[in-house]
């Protein structure tokens, strides 16, 4: 990585002390170092899983970065983004436009999960695994390490028509992505602060090429740019479409600054991506990150913990499931252990069966 250890530690030093900042009442909910007793190793299990994973295909990063960010922006961090099944009837958030089938990294999850359950079985949410798995995938690809507070529980509800309702998406104006954040919690800078997250990661043709054509009309995006997406997606291009593009057409891998670089170049990917030069209250936000990938990154990973925190359920609310796509049954304890992943699938197997998968 071009970012040392030293940058690790400065940006860990600089978010402790925004910890000690946040309102009494947020870190009442979580705290760092939750699992301490219950399960010491929680942390380091998830973290073998996603490295696994990571090392067969880099692109499990920015897909578990954002199902952390797809779950806290729909009823709150709670996994209900996981669920397969609504128990209540209705769709999931899972089938979602917004969410299917661009969103990925659920058998990571399912793996770290199935790693957490055979040490401490019963123990750690599915909704922290998440968090904790987004924080390692952002250290793996930018060097940044941060502390994840926990104590989250698992939600029993996954809508839809919610994940409609709540998600940005990729043609937003910036007054919209502006409203859509302060509604979770999350102020100006933090949008800005988050955005910048499309510096790794991959999209589908249909969440760019034809508002691009639009921007192409109004001098927004480089003709040349334009010309490859172009070539790229197939003038059949709809929601099912599977080809994909780098988001970041010159770092696509590295979790760095280069995203904010490349804006006033006109070579954002989305329309939404390109409103944070246009608009004047977030041009100076984003230009402050492009001159400097230090600051950027300490706030990134203060913004994480933040959203992070979003309408989180602790204490006796909700459940820890005992496998994340699905809600607990209130049947038999023989029933649940069902539920529950072989425990004669060791550690190591099931990260490789993620990393090959």
């Amino acid at each position: 990585m071009r970012m040392g250890s030293c940058l690790a530690g400065s940006v860990a030093a600089v978010v402790a002390v925004r910890l000690l900042l946040l309102p009494a009442a947020s870190l009442a909910q979580l705290q760092v170092g939750f699992y301490n007793t219950s399960c010491p190793n929680a942390e380091a299990l998830v973290r073998q899983v996603v490295t696994a994973a990571f090392a067969n295909n880099s692109g499990v990063a920015p897909g578990v970065i954002r199902l952390h960010f797809h779950d806290c922006f729909v009823r709150g961090c709670d996994a209900s983004v996981l669920l397969s099944v609504n128990p209540g009837g209705g769709r999931t958030e899972r089938v979602a436009a917004p969410n299917f089938p661009s969103l990925r990294g659920f058998e990571v999850i399912d793996a770290a999960k199935a790693a957490v359950e055979r040490s401490c079985p019963r123990t750690v949410s599915c909704a922290d695994i998440l968090a904790f798995a987004a924080r390692d995938s952002v250290n793996l690809t930018g060097n940044a390490f941060y502390q994840v507070p926990s104590g989250r529980r698992d939600g029993n509800v996954s809508s839809e028509d919610e994940a409609l309702d709540n998600l940005l998406g990729p043609n937003s104006t910036a007054q919209v992505l502006i409203d859509g954040f302060l509604k979770k919690g999350l102020n100006t800078e933090d949008m800005v602060v988050l955005s910048g997250s499309h510096t790794i990661g991959r999209s589908h043709c249909d969440s760019f090429l034809f508002k691009n054509r639009e921007r192409l009309a109004n001098g927004t995006i480089s003709p040349a740019y334009q010309a490859l997406l172009e070539a790229l997606c197939p003038p059949t291009t709809g929601p099912t479409t599977l080809i994909r593009t780098d988001m970041d057409v010159s770092t696509p891998t590295v979790l760095d600054n280069n995203y904010y670089k490349l804006l006033p170049l006109n070579l954002g990917l989305h329309f939404s991506d390109d409103q944070l030069v246009r608009n004047a209250t977030l041009a100076p936000f984003a230009s402050a990150f492009a001159a400097n990938e230090t600051l950027w990154k300490e706030k990134f990973a203060a913004a994480m913990i933040k959203m992070g925190n979003i309408e989180v359920k602790t204490g006796t609310q909700g459940e820890i499931r005992l496998n994340c796509s699905i809600v607990n049954p209130s049947s038999s304890a023989a029933e649940i252990e069902m539920l529950m992943f072989p425990s004669s699938t060791s550690d190591a197997a099931a990260a490789e069966e993620v990393a090959t998968s």
